[in-house]
């Protein structure tokens, strides 16, 4: 009975949003058909529309009423990372040297893994690590490989643990995981060493000390690094699928380079500052979300999506959302509605809440952005809704 319901309620939205170009909306009726559906979303829910071409807010409800965005809450971690870092900026995990390579190619010292606090680092990076240090002619290590991770802090967790170990996560906070920094000690650094000695032998080279966490010593020299994808396509990475891990990687990432510490209280920090400078103020304790201490406003977040589709590097962050029926968490919902294709946003989802913000290009050729934060919901309901009012919002010919 309740999948009936939902599904009538489903088709009843998207009646009202109608399909396709063909049906645009003039801004009464726009705002006519808003107004019906968001009254299936319940009493704690918030919206807010605004036409970024013309600055005309097009529909509210409860629009300053602050809410748990969830994942909605990545846009304001990303949307940092990129105009912190730019586009381009790469986040380089090297190997350091301490001692010398004697002429029979052995290098007669340890070596120092340093993480740089890319989430993206995998097996196949650490292995083209390892050929780099054959190329410069290495052939054993008489010493051990040290896996530094002193860029970050060694909080595991979220917020809401306490920065213990969370498994919403989805990995290991560390500024040197490997593949999410799974371990089987419980240390990302020394796990990602041991990976780097695998590879090593595994090319031929000789390695005959043990793997292990430590610092780097500040006369080390550089040997091999490996940047990162740019940051335009770690925030991608970050947004598409609405990867947990990624973001509360690069919100440290944030607190390391401009907030004096790599830890999610500098690097949340840093997200705020960001904020303010926009006039937007929403609490924020984490990079992912996944807290329900985390606090804004649908107006807040239009702000933040109106003030980067200002920014030089706009088109960067609109392509790091998912796109209505194509791609990441959007790409099963919207199909064959107006929305498809011309919908792009971020979604969030906790238990009870479900929210999604971002833009449509709107049938009469204007940018709209959008925000609709639901609490104390049905998650299903409340998709339902969100994306008929998307499509409502597709075929706006305002």
């Amino acid at each position: 009975m309740r999948l009936r319901i939902l599904a009538l309620l489903a088709a009843g939205c998207a009646a009202l949003a109608g399909a396709a170009p063909a049906d645009a909306l003039d801004q009464p009726t726009l705002q006519r058909k808003l107004a019906t559906q968001m009254g299936f979303a319940g009493r704690f829910a918030g919206a807010y529309v605004r036409d970024l071409d013309t600055g005309a807010t097009l529909f509210t409800a409860n629009q300053d009423v602050a809410r748990p965005p969830a994942s909605v809450e990545k846009l304001y971690t990303t949307s940092t990372a990129l105009l912190r870092f730019g586009p381009d900026t790469a986040l380089t995990t090297t190997v350091a040297g301490e001692g010398a390579l004697d002429p029979q190619g052995v290098w007669r010292g340890n070596l120092f893994l340093r993480g740089g606090g890319d989430p993206s680092l995998d097996r196949a990076a650490i292995a083209r690590l390892a050929t780099s240090l054959e190329g410069a002619g290495i052939w054993r290590v008489a010493g051990s490989i040290i896996g530094d991770e002193g860029l970050f802090d060694t909080l595991r967790g979220s917020f809401d643990t306490g920065f213990a170990y969370d498994r919403d996560i989805g990995g290991i906070l560390s500024a040197l995981s490997v593949s999410g920094g799974w371990s089987k000690d419980g240390s990302p650094a020394k796990e990602a060493a041991r990976r780097l000695a695998a590879a090593l032998r595994a090319d031929g080279v000789r390695v005959d000390g043990p793997s292990i966490a430590g610092p780097t010593p500040t006369d080390a020299g550089v040997l091999a690094s490996l940047p990162s994808p740019p940051m335009g396509d770690l925030i991608r990475l970050t947004n598409v699928p609405s990867n947990n891990f990624f973001a509360e990687t690069l919100v440290k990432d944030l607190g390391a380079r401009y907030g004096g510490a790599g830890t999610t209280t500098a690097g949340t920090a840093v997200v705020r500052a960001q904020m303010a400078g926009f006039g937007i103020h929403p609490r924020i304790v984490d990079g992912s979300g996944l807290s329900r201490s985390n606090r804004t406003t649908p107006r807040q977040v239009v702000g933040l999506i109106e003030r980067m589709h200002g920014q030089p590097d706009a088109a960067t962050f609109e392509a790091s959302l998912p796109v209505a029926g194509s791609t990441g968490t959007l790409r099963k919902r919207m199909r064959g509605t107006a929305a498809q294709d011309r919908c792009h946003a971020k979604t969030g989802t906790l238990i009870a809440v479900s929210s999604l913000a971002g833009y449509c290009d709107a049938a009469g050729g204007h940018v709209i952005a959008f925000a609709f934060l639901m609490d104390g919901t049905s998650v299903a309901r409340a998709h339902a809704v969100q994306d008929s009012m998307a499509a409502s919002i597709a075929g706006y010919d305002g």
